[in-house]
């Protein structure tokens, strides 16, 4: 991978630039902002709902003995986009409403309902958990090795530079169990389990959190799993697997957005000294070395939460995300100004890298292989 560097007197002038295209952005924020996450908000939750009234109508054409076999295709049509409809509804909440909201990007508008503090989003991890794991720990010390716990969630090998350990040969297995409960690995990440399981915490230390988060957890399941199933009756199963598929969708989604937006090839990652004494502009250097972009329209911003702009929201975690699309013009500007590499490219480009990545890490070193250094 091609090395990239900047002198003190770079950085600085880079860092000026970007940081005056995050002014601009957050001078220029007010209703068009405010009505953005209105909009969002309302259509989730009408989503929502429809779409359980959807699994709902579809139990009274549920084949059975007094039922004609004609019932098959309005029952299974009605279930299936139930399913699907909820799942969008979940990865909405997630992704372009839960996290941005989280991140504090709408906490200007002086309104509870989307400020960073109050907003209880619908998954397993505890707001303020996510803030801690989420927006301190990987937006401070982003792919910087030892400090950023996402490089690898602790339990994969996402880095040539983390050590080669047997279980690793798991590398595809754990990824893929990951991307398919993915809402119980985020409850678990600021829990800090794999320090528990190395011996790094104890038990004592770990359960204030993960009293907090199984707490959570059940508090999710006890609505998806039991009580809206409930609402059902004796076919309690068929709309508490409807809801399983819905979680499903939302985790395969948002696992791969993620993922492309960190782990594909040229993305950089960071000793742990590289913090050291670090400049604004060496910081904003590190988050645009350290992220990856996933080209799409507009429709595929908004599902993904906007972190197909990775990029600009690692320069930018606190400005509203619908913003990143006209932002990305401009940084790509300065980019192209000093040279430095923008990681971009279609979402199955980058999904591609992400798996041959876990694929290759999955195996024993041959040879020296260290981490890219900025």
């Amino acid at each position: 991978m091609k090395q990239h560097t900047l002198s003190a007197e770079q950085l600085d002038s880079f860092g000026e630039e970007i940081g005056a295209i995050k002014q601009q952005a957050l001078s220029q924020r007010g209703t068009r902002d405010a009505n953005y996450i209105k909009r969002i908000v309302a259509f989730q939750r009408g989503l929502a709902i429809s779409s359980r009234i959807s699994i709902y109508a579809a139990l009274p054409f549920l084949p059975s003995l007094g039922l004609a076999l004609a019932s098959w295709p309005m029952f299974w049509l009605l279930i299936c986009a139930g399913s699907i409809g909820l799942g969008i509804a979940k990865i909405l909440d997630n992704m372009e409403i839960g996290h941005n909201i989280i991140h504090g990007q709408y906490d200007w508008m002086g309104d509870p309902r989307f400020h960073s503090k109050f907003y209880d989003w619908d998954t397993n991890c505890p707001s303020e958990q996510w803030a801690h794991s989420h927006n301190y720990e990987h937006h401070t010390y982003t792919n910087i090795l030892g400090k950023d716990r996402d490089i690898g969630y602790g339990i994969l090998r996402m880095d040539p530079a983390q050590k080669w350990h047997p279980t690793y040969l798991g590398n595809p297995i754990h990824a893929t169990l990951l991307m398919l409960f993915f809402d119980m690995g985020v409850a678990l990440h600021d829990v800090e389990v794999d320090s528990l399981r190395s011996g790094r915490k104890t038990f004592r230390e770990t359960w204030p959190k993960l009293k907090q988060s199984l707490g959570k957890t059940a508090q999710i399941w006890g609505k998806d799993f039991i009580l809206f199933p409930a609402l059902a009756g004796p076919l309690f199963p068929i709309v508490m697997a409807a809801n399983a598929v819905a979680n499903i969708i939302r985790n395969i989604w948002t696992f791969t957005i993620i993922f492309c937006g960190h782990f594909p090839a040229e993305v950089h990652t960071f000793p742990a000294h590289v913090c050291e004494n670090e400049t604004q502009g060496h910081w904003y250097y590190r988050q645009l070395l350290g992220s990856a972009n996933i080209e799409g329209g507009k429709l595929f911003h908004i599902m993904s939460g906007n972190l197909s702009h990775q990029i600009e929201h690692h320069l930018f975690p606190d400005v509203p995300a619908h913003r990143y699309a006209e932002m990305a013009l401009e940084v790509r500007k300065v980019c192209n100004k000093y040279d430095i590499p923008y990681n971009t490219g279609p979402l199955w480009s980058q999904y591609a890298s992400v798996w041959a990545k876990i694929f290759k890490l999955a195996l024993p070193p041959r040879g020296s292989q260290t981490s890219i250094t900025a």
